[in-house]
């Protein structure tokens, strides 16, 4: 079957000479997934900030902690592209339903443990499982919108809204997770965490109609299944996405530490907050722009300036002080995110895209996870706030890998194509 791009920027060339937020939510079907798929994204904000306050009240320690949600990461990292490559080919509803059945059930075994002072090892047996079943619904979202708007210049607005509407996610989950484990009991979070991925789960699976298309066919198979980090881009994309899983895993546990050490562990959700709202009033700007520069040095650009406000962090220290701070760094983040995910648009080929996004999603957990361990046994052993150091090296390491290798994102193409669907064609990139 054909895809077709059905945004109003299709129907009317004078439309896509200025895309924005309007046209792409008149794409037919979008709400369809959209409002599912915000429900199901929502838990993935409050799972490591979840899992670290419970834990860190059974065991009084933030390295065990940190230890405990890096678990969860990790084997979410690692989980996660194979999670997309089998999305790419069954299908999303396939993959996701068992995912979001085996998650709840080990998270909930997570809390049980953690709740009983289980050793620290029967806490990492639930927390792998608990990882590897994280649903990639911001993933298939995306590659839903590639399918929606292919060829499309609303591709670079989708990928700005979808940004939006992850930190959105993380404006409130933080906030939701901090306040249940705070004041009704440390389990609430995890507890709450587990009942919105099953029903947001199951409800985005339930949207048969949008989800991309899968099915046989020699040429279209062969594309379908190759590897996405197979192609240099999206490795170089890993790497600068590792450094802003930094950013996320050393503000988490950083943030609790400081507002505990001040006597004021509520402020922990307000003051990520302004960071995660930073990061999404940056990205509804970014949306809204029509970019005349080209996205690699847009990248570049962006990023020298997140690890230049990420390495002041840990000099903060006062509330007033570290909430300007993690505003700054919150909004210096989106408009790498966006354009990260806007250059797997022409780096990889339609049928491994899935993938793709989830392996920029899983270097985000792996870095927020390694984050998470660093900084948790930084706060244990040094003073308050040297968990912050985590995010300025994370970044600026990156920063090299990325100032060093920014040629391989430029996307290229053989002369030949592929065939996807009658009169579509897709173009393959070569290694």
């Amino acid at each position: 079957m054909a895809s077709t791009v059905t945004t109003e920027s299709a129907e009317n060339p004078s439309a896509s000479t200025r895309p924005g937020y309007g046209q792409l939510l008149r794409t037919r079907g979008a709400w369809t997934f959209l409002l599912p798929g915000f429900a199901a994204r929502q838990p993935f904000a409050m799972l490591t900030i979840s899992i670290v306050l419970l834990v860190q009240h059974t065991t009084g320690s933030y390295g065990a902690a940190g230890a405990a949600a890096a678990a969860t990461g990790v084997s979410m990292a690692l989980f996660a592209p194979y999670s997309g490559r089998l999305a790419d080919r069954y299908g999303q509803r396939a993959v996701l339903i068992p995912g979001v059945l085996v998650h709840t059930v080990s998270g909930l075994s997570l809390t049980a443990l953690a709740l009983a002072h289980a050793p620290l090892w029967a806490l990492f047996l639930a927390a792998v499982p608990t990882g590897a079943s994280v649903p990639q619904v911001g993933p298939m979202v995306r590659a839903r919108w590639g399918v929606k708007l292919q060829g499309s210049p609303l591709m670079t607005t989708a990928a700005a809204f979808e940004s939006v509407t992850d930190e959105l996610t993380f404006v409130f989950g933080p906030l939701l997770a901090t306040a249940l484990c705070t004041t009704v009991t440390p389990a609430a979070g995890l507890v709450t965490e587990g009942a919105l991925t099953l029903v947001g789960g199951l409800l985005f699976a339930a949207q048969k109609s949008t989800q991309p298309p899968v099915g046989p066919g020699s040429g279209h198979a062969r594309v379908e299944h190759t590897s996405a980090l197979r192609v240099p881009g999206v490795r170089v994309l890993v790497v600068t996405f590792l450094g802003i899983g930094s950013v996320f895993g050393g503000m988490q546990v950083s943030l609790a530490a400081f507002t505990e050490s001040i006597g004021e562990p509520g402020l922990n959700g307000v003051l990520y907050g302004v960071f995660a709202a930073g990061n999404m009033l940056s990205g509804i700007a970014c949306g809204a722009i029509a970019w005349k520069v080209a996205p690699q040095k847009r990248l570049v650009v962006g990023y020298a300036a997140l690890a230049l406000v990420a390495s002041a962090l840990w000099t903060a220290h006062s509330v007033l002080l570290l909430a300007a701070l993690g505003l700054l760094v919150g909004m210096c983040i989106a408009p790498s995110l966006i354009t990260g995910y806007t250059l797997v648009e022409g780096l990889v080929p339609a049928g491994a895209r899935t993938e793709a996004f989830t392996w920029l999603t899983g270097a985000v957990a792996l870095g927020q996870a390694a984050a998470v361990t660093v900084s948790g046994q930084l706060e244990d052993r040094l003073w308050d706030g040297a968990g912050f150091l985590v995010p300025m090296a994370g970044t600026v390491l990156a920063l090299v890998t990325l100032v060093a290798l920014r040629s391989r994102l430029v996307a290229q193409q053989r002369n030949r194509t592929v065939a996807r669907g009658v009169g579509h064609r897709v173009p393959v990139t070569v290694d």
